[in-house]
Protein backbone atom coordinates (compact mmCIF):
# COMPACT_ATOMS: atom_id res chain seq x y z
CA UNK A 1 0.00 0.00 0.00
CA UNK A 2 1.13 3.57 -0.66
CA UNK A 3 -0.05 4.82 2.70
CA UNK A 4 3.31 6.14 3.92
CA UNK A 5 2.98 9.80 4.82
CA UNK A 6 5.42 11.87 2.76
CA UNK A 7 4.46 15.35 3.98
CA UNK A 8 1.99 17.11 6.25
CA UNK A 9 0.29 20.42 5.52
CA UNK A 10 1.37 23.33 7.70
CA UNK A 11 -1.04 24.17 10.53
CA UNK A 12 -3.26 21.23 9.58
CA UNK A 13 -5.10 19.05 12.12
CA UNK A 14 -2.57 16.25 11.54
CA UNK A 15 0.39 18.56 12.22
CA UNK A 16 -1.21 19.92 15.37
CA UNK A 17 -1.90 16.37 16.59
CA UNK A 18 1.74 15.32 16.14
CA UNK A 19 1.53 13.01 13.13
CA UNK A 20 5.02 12.43 11.68
CA UNK A 21 6.23 12.00 8.11
CA UNK A 22 7.49 8.49 7.41
CA UNK A 23 4.68 6.91 9.40
CA UNK A 24 2.10 4.74 7.68
CA UNK A 25 -1.56 5.52 8.02
CA UNK A 26 -3.07 2.16 8.99
CA UNK A 27 -6.66 3.07 9.85
CA UNK A 28 -9.06 5.91 10.57
CA UNK A 29 -11.82 5.40 13.08
CA UNK A 30 -11.21 1.65 13.08
CA UNK A 31 -11.45 1.40 9.27
CA UNK A 32 -8.44 0.12 7.34
CA UNK A 33 -7.09 2.67 4.86
CA UNK A 34 -6.13 1.17 1.52
CA UNK A 35 -6.38 4.13 -0.83
CA UNK A 36 -7.50 7.73 -1.21
CA UNK A 37 -11.20 6.88 -1.06
CA UNK A 38 -10.79 5.32 2.38
CA UNK A 39 -8.72 8.32 3.45
CA UNK A 40 -11.29 10.83 2.18
CA UNK A 41 -14.41 9.10 3.47
CA UNK A 42 -13.25 7.82 6.84
CA UNK A 43 -11.36 11.07 7.45
CA UNK A 44 -14.50 13.15 6.94
CA UNK A 45 -15.79 12.78 10.50
CA UNK A 46 -15.02 15.03 13.42
CA UNK A 47 -12.09 14.15 15.72
CA UNK A 48 -11.19 10.73 14.23
CA UNK A 49 -8.75 8.30 15.81
CA UNK A 50 -5.78 7.37 13.59
CA UNK A 51 -3.64 4.28 13.92
CA UNK A 52 -0.12 5.02 12.70
CA UNK A 53 2.82 2.67 12.12
CA UNK A 54 6.42 3.81 12.49
CA UNK A 55 9.17 2.59 10.14
CA UNK A 56 10.25 0.07 12.82
CA UNK A 57 6.73 -1.44 12.89
CA UNK A 58 5.64 0.07 16.18
CA UNK A 59 2.03 1.27 16.16
CA UNK A 60 0.30 4.04 18.05
CA UNK A 61 -3.22 5.47 18.22
CA UNK A 62 -3.70 9.21 17.97
CA UNK A 63 -6.85 11.32 18.27
CA UNK A 64 -6.93 14.22 15.80
CA UNK A 65 -8.98 17.28 16.70
CA UNK A 66 -10.71 18.64 13.61
CA UNK A 67 -14.06 19.82 12.29
CA UNK A 68 -16.33 17.62 10.24
CA UNK A 69 -15.32 17.66 6.54
CA UNK A 70 -11.99 19.36 7.37
CA UNK A 71 -9.06 17.64 5.64
CA UNK A 72 -6.55 15.92 7.89
CA UNK A 73 -3.69 17.45 5.91
CA UNK A 74 -1.77 14.28 5.07
CA UNK A 75 0.03 13.75 1.76
CA UNK A 76 1.26 10.50 0.26
CA UNK A 77 3.63 9.43 -2.52
CA UNK A 78 0.79 9.36 -5.04
CA UNK A 79 -2.59 11.08 -5.04
CA UNK A 80 -4.45 7.76 -5.11
CA UNK A 81 -2.12 6.21 -2.50
CA UNK A 82 -1.86 3.55 -5.20
CA UNK A 83 -1.13 3.26 -8.91
CA UNK A 84 -3.94 4.27 -11.29
CA UNK A 85 -5.62 1.23 -12.77
CA UNK A 86 -5.16 0.94 -16.51
CA UNK A 87 -8.02 0.08 -18.80
CA UNK A 88 -8.17 -3.58 -19.79
CA UNK A 89 -10.69 -3.03 -22.59
CA UNK A 90 -10.04 -2.91 -26.31
CA UNK A 91 -12.78 -0.52 -27.37
CA UNK A 92 -13.46 -0.31 -31.09
CA UNK A 93 -13.50 3.49 -30.86
CA UNK A 94 -10.74 4.09 -28.30
CA UNK A 95 -9.13 7.46 -29.01
CA UNK A 96 -5.87 6.48 -27.31
CA UNK A 97 -5.40 3.69 -29.87
CA UNK A 98 -5.64 6.39 -32.55
CA UNK A 99 -3.08 8.74 -31.04
CA UNK A 100 -0.40 10.08 -33.32
CA UNK A 101 3.22 9.17 -32.61
CA UNK A 102 5.36 11.75 -30.86
CA UNK A 103 2.91 12.93 -28.20
CA UNK A 104 3.78 13.09 -24.52
CA UNK A 105 3.85 9.70 -22.82
CA UNK A 106 0.90 10.32 -20.51
CA UNK A 107 -1.45 10.58 -23.50
CA UNK A 108 -0.96 6.89 -24.25
CA UNK A 109 -2.12 5.76 -20.81
CA UNK A 110 -5.70 4.48 -20.58
CA UNK A 111 -7.24 4.74 -17.14
CA UNK A 112 -10.41 3.02 -16.00
CA UNK A 113 -10.28 3.72 -12.28
CA UNK A 114 -13.45 4.14 -10.22
CA UNK A 115 -11.60 6.33 -7.74
CA UNK A 116 -10.75 8.83 -10.47
CA UNK A 117 -14.38 8.78 -11.54
CA UNK A 118 -15.51 10.00 -8.16
CA UNK A 119 -12.60 12.32 -7.38
CA UNK A 120 -11.99 13.87 -10.80
CA UNK A 121 -15.08 13.11 -12.82
CA UNK A 122 -13.42 10.63 -15.18
CA UNK A 123 -15.71 8.26 -17.06
CA UNK A 124 -15.19 4.55 -16.50
CA UNK A 125 -16.67 1.37 -17.98
CA UNK A 126 -16.86 -0.53 -14.63
CA UNK A 127 -15.15 -3.54 -16.26
CA UNK A 128 -12.17 -3.05 -13.92
CA UNK A 129 -14.33 -3.17 -10.82
CA UNK A 130 -14.12 -6.10 -8.41
CA UNK A 131 -17.18 -7.20 -6.38
CA UNK A 132 -15.48 -5.87 -3.23
CA UNK A 133 -14.97 -2.44 -4.80
CA UNK A 134 -18.55 -2.35 -6.06
CA UNK A 135 -19.72 -3.16 -2.55
CA UNK A 136 -17.53 -0.37 -1.15
CA UNK A 137 -19.09 2.16 -3.55
CA UNK A 138 -22.50 1.20 -2.21
CA UNK A 139 -21.48 1.01 1.45
CA UNK A 140 -19.61 4.33 1.39
CA UNK A 141 -22.27 5.99 -0.77
CA UNK A 142 -19.62 7.05 -3.29
CA UNK A 143 -21.51 9.31 -5.64
CA UNK A 144 -21.71 10.41 -8.38
CA UNK A 145 -20.17 7.71 -10.54
CA UNK A 146 -19.57 8.59 -14.19
CA UNK A 147 -20.06 5.59 -16.46
CA UNK A 148 -19.11 5.04 -20.09
CA UNK A 149 -22.14 2.99 -21.10
CA UNK A 150 -22.28 3.07 -24.95
CA UNK A 151 -24.78 0.18 -25.13
CA UNK A 152 -26.82 -1.94 -22.74
CA UNK A 153 -27.30 -4.94 -25.02
CA UNK A 154 -24.84 -7.36 -23.33
CA UNK A 155 -23.39 -8.79 -26.53
CA UNK A 156 -23.07 -5.42 -28.23
CA UNK A 157 -21.44 -3.79 -25.20
CA UNK A 158 -18.91 -6.62 -25.01
CA UNK A 159 -18.07 -6.15 -28.68
CA UNK A 160 -17.81 -2.36 -28.41
CA UNK A 161 -15.55 -2.61 -25.34
CA UNK A 162 -13.60 -5.59 -26.64
CA UNK A 163 -14.16 -7.42 -23.35
CA UNK A 164 -16.64 -9.96 -22.04
CA UNK A 165 -16.69 -7.91 -18.85
CA UNK A 166 -18.60 -5.34 -20.86
CA UNK A 167 -21.70 -7.48 -20.43
CA UNK A 168 -20.97 -8.56 -16.86
CA UNK A 169 -20.46 -5.01 -15.60
CA UNK A 170 -24.00 -4.05 -16.60
CA UNK A 171 -25.03 -5.74 -13.34
CA UNK A 172 -23.04 -3.14 -11.39
CA UNK A 173 -25.10 -0.37 -12.98
CA UNK A 174 -28.30 -2.09 -11.86
CA UNK A 175 -26.92 -2.59 -8.35
CA UNK A 176 -25.84 1.04 -8.07
CA UNK A 177 -29.21 2.22 -9.29
CA UNK A 178 -31.04 0.11 -6.72
CA UNK A 179 -28.74 1.46 -4.00
CA UNK A 180 -29.46 5.07 -4.96
CA UNK A 181 -25.95 5.82 -6.24
CA UNK A 182 -26.11 8.79 -8.62
CA UNK A 183 -24.85 7.78 -12.05
CA UNK A 184 -24.07 9.99 -15.03
CA UNK A 185 -23.59 8.28 -18.37
CA UNK A 186 -21.91 8.76 -21.70
CA UNK A 187 -22.68 7.15 -25.07
CA UNK A 188 -20.05 7.40 -27.80
CA UNK A 189 -22.13 7.04 -30.93
CA UNK A 190 -20.73 4.69 -33.57
CA UNK A 191 -22.96 4.69 -36.68
CA UNK A 192 -24.22 1.23 -37.58
CA UNK A 193 -23.35 -0.12 -34.15
CA UNK A 194 -25.14 1.58 -31.28
CA UNK A 195 -27.52 4.00 -32.99
CA UNK A 196 -31.11 3.34 -34.13
CA UNK A 197 -32.92 0.65 -32.13
CA UNK A 198 -29.83 -0.04 -30.01
CA UNK A 199 -29.71 3.60 -28.93
CA UNK A 200 -33.39 3.42 -28.03
CA UNK A 201 -32.81 0.31 -25.93
CA UNK A 202 -29.83 1.87 -24.19
CA UNK A 203 -31.79 4.97 -23.19
CA UNK A 204 -34.70 2.86 -21.94
CA UNK A 205 -32.43 0.63 -19.84
CA UNK A 206 -30.46 3.54 -18.40
CA UNK A 207 -33.69 5.24 -17.40
CA UNK A 208 -34.91 2.07 -15.69
CA UNK A 209 -31.60 1.76 -13.85
CA UNK A 210 -31.82 5.30 -12.50
CA UNK A 211 -29.17 7.22 -14.46
CA UNK A 212 -29.43 10.91 -13.65
CA UNK A 213 -28.04 12.19 -16.95
CA UNK A 214 -26.32 11.02 -20.11
CA UNK A 215 -24.48 12.70 -22.98
CA UNK A 216 -24.53 11.37 -26.52
CA UNK A 217 -21.34 12.30 -28.39
CA UNK A 218 -20.09 11.37 -31.88
CA UNK A 219 -17.18 8.96 -32.22
CA UNK A 220 -13.86 10.68 -32.87
CA UNK A 221 -11.80 9.13 -35.66
CA UNK A 222 -8.24 10.18 -36.43
CA UNK A 223 -6.15 9.23 -39.45
CA UNK A 224 -4.18 6.77 -37.31
CA UNK A 225 -6.51 3.76 -37.51
CA UNK A 226 -4.38 1.22 -39.34
CA UNK A 227 -5.19 -2.27 -38.06
CA UNK A 228 -8.23 -1.07 -36.12
CA UNK A 229 -11.90 -1.88 -36.68
CA UNK A 230 -13.63 -0.10 -39.52
CA UNK A 231 -15.82 2.70 -38.24
CA UNK A 232 -17.46 5.52 -40.12
CA UNK A 233 -17.83 9.06 -38.83
CA UNK A 234 -21.13 10.61 -37.85
CA UNK A 235 -22.39 12.46 -40.93
CA UNK A 236 -25.09 15.12 -41.26
CA UNK A 237 -27.95 12.65 -41.78
CA UNK A 238 -26.93 10.38 -38.89
CA UNK A 239 -26.43 13.33 -36.55
CA UNK A 240 -29.91 14.64 -37.36
CA UNK A 241 -31.54 11.26 -36.81
CA UNK A 242 -29.79 10.83 -33.46
CA UNK A 243 -30.80 14.31 -32.30
CA UNK A 244 -34.42 13.58 -33.15
CA UNK A 245 -34.39 10.23 -31.33
CA UNK A 246 -32.60 11.52 -28.23
CA UNK A 247 -34.71 14.64 -27.96
CA UNK A 248 -37.98 12.72 -28.37
CA UNK A 249 -36.95 10.34 -25.59
CA UNK A 250 -35.67 13.24 -23.49
CA UNK A 251 -38.96 15.09 -23.85
CA UNK A 252 -40.81 12.03 -22.51
CA UNK A 253 -38.37 11.86 -19.57
CA UNK A 254 -38.88 15.57 -18.90
CA UNK A 255 -42.62 15.12 -18.70
CA UNK A 256 -42.37 12.05 -16.45
CA UNK A 257 -39.34 12.77 -14.26
CA UNK A 258 -38.82 16.53 -14.57
CA UNK A 259 -35.51 16.09 -16.40
CA UNK A 260 -34.53 15.21 -19.96
CA UNK A 261 -31.73 12.98 -18.67
CA UNK A 262 -30.38 12.49 -22.23
CA UNK A 263 -28.59 15.29 -24.07
CA UNK A 264 -26.87 15.58 -27.44
CA UNK A 265 -23.44 17.20 -27.58
CA UNK A 266 -22.79 20.48 -29.37
CA UNK A 267 -20.80 18.56 -31.95
CA UNK A 268 -23.86 16.58 -33.02
CA UNK A 269 -25.79 19.81 -33.64
CA UNK A 270 -22.90 21.23 -35.62
CA UNK A 271 -22.62 18.10 -37.76
CA UNK A 272 -26.37 18.10 -38.35
CA UNK A 273 -26.24 21.75 -39.40
CA UNK A 274 -28.83 22.68 -36.79
CA UNK A 275 -29.17 25.59 -34.42
CA UNK A 276 -28.16 25.01 -30.84
CA UNK A 277 -30.98 24.61 -28.31
CA UNK A 278 -31.75 27.38 -25.86
CA UNK A 279 -30.35 27.45 -22.34
CA UNK A 280 -33.36 25.70 -20.80
CA UNK A 281 -32.55 22.54 -22.76
CA UNK A 282 -29.28 22.02 -20.87
CA UNK A 283 -30.77 21.95 -17.34
CA UNK A 284 -27.99 23.86 -15.58
CA UNK A 285 -25.43 22.30 -17.96
CA UNK A 286 -25.29 18.97 -16.13
CA UNK A 287 -23.24 17.40 -18.95
CA UNK A 288 -21.11 20.39 -19.99
CA UNK A 289 -17.84 18.51 -19.33
CA UNK A 290 -18.82 16.18 -22.18
CA UNK A 291 -19.32 19.03 -24.62
CA UNK A 292 -23.06 19.40 -23.99
CA UNK A 293 -23.87 23.11 -23.92
CA UNK A 294 -20.34 24.51 -23.99
CA UNK A 295 -21.11 26.71 -26.99
CA UNK A 296 -24.50 27.82 -25.68
CA UNK A 297 -22.98 28.72 -22.32
CA UNK A 298 -20.15 30.63 -24.01
CA UNK A 299 -22.57 32.54 -26.25
CA UNK A 300 -24.94 33.41 -23.40
CA UNK A 301 -22.13 34.67 -21.16
CA UNK A 302 -20.54 36.64 -23.99
CA UNK A 303 -23.81 38.33 -24.92
CA UNK A 304 -24.55 39.11 -21.26
CA UNK A 305 -21.15 40.77 -20.94
CA UNK A 306 -21.57 42.66 -24.19
CA UNK A 307 -24.87 44.15 -23.01
CA UNK A 308 -22.96 45.84 -20.19
CA UNK A 309 -20.56 47.60 -22.56
CA UNK A 310 -21.45 51.24 -23.13
CA UNK A 311 -18.58 52.70 -25.09
CA UNK A 312 -15.89 52.09 -27.70
CA UNK A 313 -12.98 49.85 -26.77
CA UNK A 314 -9.38 50.84 -27.33
CA UNK A 315 -8.06 47.45 -28.35
CA UNK A 316 -5.55 46.35 -30.95
CA UNK A 317 -6.53 44.05 -33.81
CA UNK A 318 -6.58 40.43 -32.66
CA UNK A 319 -6.80 36.92 -34.07
CA UNK A 320 -8.75 34.04 -32.53
CA UNK A 321 -7.52 30.55 -33.45
CA UNK A 322 -10.02 27.75 -33.00
CA UNK A 323 -11.22 24.47 -34.47
CA UNK A 324 -13.09 24.22 -37.76
CA UNK A 325 -16.39 23.35 -36.09
CA UNK A 326 -16.48 26.35 -33.72
CA UNK A 327 -15.27 29.02 -36.11
CA UNK A 328 -18.68 30.26 -37.40
CA UNK A 329 -19.98 30.70 -33.87
CA UNK A 330 -16.91 32.60 -32.68
CA UNK A 331 -16.87 34.78 -35.79
CA UNK A 332 -20.45 35.78 -35.04
CA UNK A 333 -19.42 36.80 -31.53
CA UNK A 334 -16.44 38.75 -32.86
CA UNK A 335 -18.76 40.59 -35.28
CA UNK A 336 -21.12 41.48 -32.44
CA UNK A 337 -18.22 42.79 -30.34
CA UNK A 338 -17.00 44.92 -33.23
CA UNK A 339 -20.45 46.34 -33.89
CA UNK A 340 -20.95 47.29 -30.22
CA UNK A 341 -17.42 48.40 -29.22
CA UNK A 342 -15.39 48.82 -32.39
CA UNK A 343 -12.88 46.17 -31.32
CA UNK A 344 -11.74 44.54 -34.55
CA UNK A 345 -10.47 41.00 -34.99
CA UNK A 346 -10.63 37.86 -37.05
CA UNK A 347 -11.32 34.21 -36.33
CA UNK A 348 -9.21 31.62 -38.13
CA UNK A 349 -10.08 27.91 -38.22
CA UNK A 350 -7.11 25.59 -37.81
CA UNK A 351 -7.41 22.38 -39.83
CA UNK A 352 -6.16 19.38 -37.88
CA UNK A 353 -3.29 18.11 -40.02
CA UNK A 354 -1.82 16.36 -37.00
CA UNK A 355 -4.73 13.98 -36.29
CA UNK A 356 -6.59 14.29 -39.59
CA UNK A 357 -9.33 16.55 -40.86
CA UNK A 358 -12.12 14.43 -39.39
CA UNK A 359 -11.05 15.94 -36.06
CA UNK A 360 -12.41 19.48 -36.02
CA UNK A 361 -12.56 20.54 -32.35
CA UNK A 362 -10.30 23.15 -30.79
CA UNK A 363 -9.19 20.91 -27.93
CA UNK A 364 -7.16 18.65 -30.21
CA UNK A 365 -5.25 21.34 -32.09
CA UNK A 366 -1.49 21.08 -31.71
CA UNK A 367 1.16 23.74 -31.44
CA UNK A 368 2.75 22.74 -34.71
CA UNK A 369 -0.54 23.05 -36.61
CA UNK A 370 -1.05 26.50 -35.11
CA UNK A 371 2.40 27.60 -36.22
CA UNK A 372 2.22 26.06 -39.70
CA UNK A 373 -1.16 27.56 -40.55
CA UNK A 374 -0.72 31.00 -38.97
CA UNK A 375 2.88 31.72 -39.95
CA UNK A 376 3.09 34.61 -42.42
CA UNK A 377 -0.45 35.82 -41.74
CA UNK A 378 -1.25 39.26 -40.38
CA UNK A 379 -2.41 38.33 -36.88
CA UNK A 380 -2.57 41.85 -35.48
CA UNK A 381 -1.22 42.50 -32.01
CA UNK A 382 -2.61 39.44 -30.21
CA UNK A 383 -3.40 35.76 -30.74
CA UNK A 384 -6.22 34.34 -28.62
CA UNK A 385 -6.48 30.58 -28.07
CA UNK A 386 -8.92 28.56 -25.93
CA UNK A 387 -7.60 26.99 -22.75
CA UNK A 388 -8.70 23.51 -23.82
CA UNK A 389 -5.91 23.44 -26.40
CA UNK A 390 -3.52 23.06 -23.47
CA UNK A 391 -2.83 20.43 -20.86
CA UNK A 392 -4.96 21.04 -17.77
CA UNK A 393 -3.30 23.58 -15.54
CA UNK A 394 -0.33 24.06 -17.88
CA UNK A 395 0.85 25.75 -21.04
CA UNK A 396 1.70 22.64 -23.10
CA UNK A 397 -0.04 21.52 -26.30
CA UNK A 398 -0.70 17.89 -27.19
CA UNK A 399 2.54 17.71 -29.17
CA UNK A 400 4.58 19.03 -26.21
CA UNK A 401 5.12 22.49 -27.69
CA UNK A 402 4.70 25.33 -25.20
CA UNK A 403 2.79 28.56 -25.56
CA UNK A 404 6.15 30.33 -25.61
CA UNK A 405 7.19 28.24 -28.63
CA UNK A 406 4.13 29.48 -30.53
CA UNK A 407 4.80 33.08 -29.49
CA UNK A 408 8.39 32.86 -30.66
CA UNK A 409 7.52 31.23 -34.00
CA UNK A 410 4.70 33.65 -34.83
CA UNK A 411 6.14 36.79 -33.26
CA UNK A 412 2.94 37.67 -31.44
CA UNK A 413 1.86 37.37 -27.80
CA UNK A 414 -0.60 34.57 -27.06
CA UNK A 415 -3.55 35.07 -24.71
CA UNK A 416 -5.11 31.93 -23.26
CA UNK A 417 -8.87 32.32 -22.92
CA UNK A 418 -10.89 30.36 -20.37
CA UNK A 419 -14.04 28.44 -21.40
CA UNK A 420 -16.06 31.44 -20.34
CA UNK A 421 -17.88 34.03 -22.46
CA UNK A 422 -16.98 36.92 -20.17
CA UNK A 423 -13.30 35.99 -20.38
CA UNK A 424 -13.52 35.77 -24.18
CA UNK A 425 -15.06 39.23 -24.36
CA UNK A 426 -12.37 40.67 -22.07
CA UNK A 427 -9.69 39.10 -24.28
CA UNK A 428 -11.21 40.54 -27.47
CA UNK A 429 -11.41 43.97 -25.83
CA UNK A 430 -7.75 43.79 -24.76
CA UNK A 431 -8.38 43.51 -21.04
CA UNK A 432 -6.32 40.34 -20.62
Amino acid sequence: MGNTITSIDRRSPAERAGVRTGEKLVSIGGHTVEDVLDYRFFGYDRDPELVLEAPDGARRALRVKKAEAEDLGLNFETYLMDEPRPCANHCLFCFVDQMAPGCRETLYFKDDDARLSFLMGNYITLTNLSPREARRIIDLRISPINVSVHATDPKLRSVLLGSKAGAESLEYMKDFGRAGIVMNGQIVLCPGWNDGDQLQRTMEDMTAWGFASCSVVPVGLTKYREGLSRLRPVDRETAGAVIDKVNAFGAACLERYGSRRFFCSDELYIRAGRDLPGEDYYEDYVQIENGVGMLRSLISEFEAGLRLEDGPAEASFYTVATGVSARPWLQELADKAREKTGAAGQVIAIANDFFGHTIDVAGLITGRDLIAQLRGKDLGGRLLIPVNMLRHGGDVFLDDLHVSDVEKALGVPVTVVEQDGFDLLDAMLGRK
